[in-house]
């Protein structure tokens, strides 16, 4: 059975709902229409008896999703129309989804999940990667925050690892992926193929989930080798314990023979100071919050965010002009008003 939407690939095979992000000029960036197919989608599939499970990958060879359609965003912010809180009201309203989704889920991720990629995949139930995944939030490099849950499993990663990913905006590989808890499985990209048919043959008369198991328990491992991000988490949990960025800053700077510590700095250097603070401050808030209210925290910052000029400065230095020197405001953290940070949080209950 074929499906009809036109930015997805959607088959239901063995019992099986398979669908493909299919926007791969994008690299399978979410735009509004796609979140739109999606959410109806998964919500037929919900009450399809027919359908037992659902697999979730990207079209092409690049990307599972690299995010939200930034341009959109962009011409959107200029325009002055309210499509950007439209499409993160239902782009949330779909992560939220596929996190209670009462069905096996699996996210197959081959390639970059980046940003809302990253929405899509960590709500679903088994995270599988193959070694060509680049997992991350790099928000902060376009002037906003990491969202789409975000604030939940980047906050409870170890070791300040996710603390470190969201204010740096760095990405990790397959294997930290493994190791810090942003996957489950690996599944070999030269395999990816072979696993997707011994689903089209699996088991489906019983119980979907043993069979599932049994599958990857032949396929997949839970760990491979090199990773990065993973090996340095005495020094992510010695410099990003911190409060604030200055102190981060500080941190950082006082270990003169870290090179690592002085690759961190450069990164900060680049990135949105007011971004990157607005980001530590949820990430710190999010730790003590449920899933539910750390989507509501996100969806309370973003009503204020869009009145500060970084976000449309960002992507304009990064993806319009591509002069890659965004002029951010302020363009030191040593400039930031903690007052305006704490501003973006009030009234949030």
């Amino acid at each position: 059975m074929s499906g009809t939407y036109s930015l997805l690939d959607t088959q239901v095979r063995n019992h099986i709902g398979f669908v493909s992000l299919n926007r791969v000029a994008a690299f399978n960036a979410l735009n509004l229409d796609m979140v739109r197919q999606l959410q109806q989608l998964l919500d037929a599939w919900l009450t399809d008896d027919q359908v037992r499970a659902v697999v979730l990958q990207g079209n092409g060879d690049k990307a599972f999703c690299a995010g939200g359609d930034i341009r959109d965003m962009y011409h959107n912010q200029k325009a002055g129309n309210d499509l950007n809180e439209t499409f993160f009201r239902e782009e949330y309203a779909l992560d939220q989804l596929i996190h209670a989704y009462p069905k096996p889920f699996i996210a197959l991720a081959d390639g970059l999940v980046l940003g809302g990629g990253m929405g899509l995949m960590q709500g679903a139930g088994l995270r599988i990667v193959t070694e060509k995944a680049v997992l991350g939030m790099p928000e902060v490099c376009i002037g906003y925050y990491p969202d789409v849950g975000s604030s939940y499993f980047l906050s409870r990663m170890p070791n300040a690892t996710g603390i470190y990913m969201g204010v740096t905006g760095n990405s990790i590989n397959a294997a930290d992926a493994l190791q810090l808890g942003l996957a489950d499985w690996h599944v070999p990209h030269q395999q990816l193929a072979e696993f997707i048919e011994q689903l089209n043959q699996l088991d489906t008369s019983s119980s979907i989930t043993d069979s599932i198991e049994q599958l990857l328990q032949g396929y997949a491992s839970q760990s491979l080798p090199d990773t990065e991000l993973a090996n340095q988490q005495a020094l992510t949990a010695q410099h990003f314990k911190h409060a604030s960025l200055a102190e981060i800053y500080q941190s950082l700077t006082n270990q003169t023979d870290c090179s690592w510590c002085q690759a961190t700095l450069n990164t900060l250097n680049s990135r949105s100071p007011l971004a990157m603070a607005t980001t530590l401050e949820l990430l710190r808030r999010g730790q003590q919050l449920s899933l539910m209210d750390c989507f509501n925290l996100e969806r309370h910052l973003g009503k204020s965010w869009f009145n500060n000029p970084d976000f449309v400065e960002g992507i304009r230095a990064l993806i319009i002009d591509k002069d890659k020197n965004p002029r951010w405001q302020p363009a030191s953290y040593h400039d930031l008003d903690p007052q305006q940070i704490q501003g973006f949080f009030a009234g949030f209950k």
